[in-house]
């Protein structure tokens, strides 16, 4: 029996009492008293599975404690899935959005409840061979149909600024490297005046989702097709090409290092190549020209600053994770990498 007093799930707290009198205030037909089991926490938004008799919902709330401005924005999560929702994008169903923290604490939202698969290895073992390629094809037409919405049409306008987006990019990553680095690695130096200095001419601006990727994806419960796209807390308007590019960085990280594809027989494992994977995307979206060197160079810049701030944790004792020491070394590896794929140019290191 759901009482009053705040019920430990997992490691966070709901008070599943108050929460099932607001949620049926809103939603008359749902019947029982909600169960709930979390699903996320730590340094995420803590996301919760809730089942009524008849309904499956999920809630994903801001952590407790202070937060930065920007962090952990539920709001944004909410607003971009639920205009999303009718553009062809394949998102969760959004239930509600509660800004008022009086009831758990801290924003939330809830949101209709997907039947599917996520896989975490970018391999997906679990899938029969021949559905691998398949599920990378609809990663890449998915992306292509995101990128596609009419941003004002959608109503998200003023979801983000228009433009400059790799400038600011590449002035934010390159200001948390100086904050965040460990050790003197010349590489990520050397991409920071880069980059700046070789920004392609095209300056589209669609919704971004910031973290496109296998594992934020939901398969199908038996079909190698996308249900759902998760995980929207770094969605923005931005360049389009800065999604594909971060999801292309796979095919330069090894399985050993951090679960990435790159040295492995493609055809046996019934995987794209990254060329093919670029191509079923350009494809989709209608468009001939795809990434140019800057883009992949840019993507494993920003991963490799990513991984240096998790070095930077594992030093002063404040990483989550267990392993961080170790990921933390990728940042010279991806760094290295990125400097590869620049050697051809005659601007790149003078």
């Amino acid at each position: 029996m759901a009482s009053d007093k705040a019920q430990t799930v997992g490691q966070g707290e709901l008070a599943l009492g108050p929460l099932s009198d607001y949620l049926k205030a809103g939603r008359p037909d749902l019947r029982g008293e909600p169960r709930a089991r979390q699903i996320s926490g730590g340094q995420s938004n803590p996301t919760f599975f809730l089942s009524f008799d008849n309904r499956e919902l999920v809630l994903r709330k801001q952590p407790a404690g202070q937060l930065l401005p920007s962090a952990h924005a539920v709001d944004r999560e909410y607003r971009v899935m639920a205009a999303l929702a009718d553009q062809g994008v394949p998102v969760p169903r959004m239930v509600l959005y509660e800004e008022d923290p009086a009831l758990l604490g801290t924003k939330f939202y809830v949101m209709e409840r997907l039947d599917g698969r996520v896989f975490h290895d970018s391999q997906l073992p679990e899938l029969a061979q021949g559905d691998r390629a398949a599920a990378y094809h609809d990663l890449a037409t998915v992306l292509a149909r995101l990128h596609s919405v009419d941003v004002a049409g959608a109503g998200l306008s003023d979801f983000g600024r228009y433009g400059s987006y790799f400038e600011r990019q590449i002035a934010r990553w390159t200001k948390q490297w100086h904050l965040s680095k460990t050790r003197e690695i010349p590489d990520i130096d050397a991409l920071a005046a880069w980059l700046p200095q070789n920004i392609p001419a095209d300056d589209r601006t669609t919704i971004v989702h910031g973290d496109y990727r296998i594992g934020n994806v939901m398969l199908h419960p038996t079909a190698p097709e996308i249900v759902g796209v998760l995980d929207w807390e770094l969605s923005t308007l931005g360049h389009p090409f800065a999604d594909l590019a971060h999801t292309q960085t796979l095919w330069f990280i090894t399985p050993e290092e951090y679960g990435g594809v790159m040295g492995i027989d493609f055809a046996a494992q019934g995987l794209p190549t990254r060329e093919a994977f670029e191509e079923t995307y350009l494809q989709a979206a209608g468009i001939s020209e795809g990434l140019k060197p800057f883009h992949l160079a840019f993507a494993l810049f920003r991963f490799g600053v990513i991984f240096e701030g998790i070095a930077a944790r594992a030093l002063d004792g404040s990483a989550a994770s267990t392993n961080a020491a170790e990921v933390g070394k990728l940042s010279s590896v991806l760094a290295a990498r990125a400097a590869d794929i620049l050697s051809g140019d005659r601007s790149w290191k003078g």
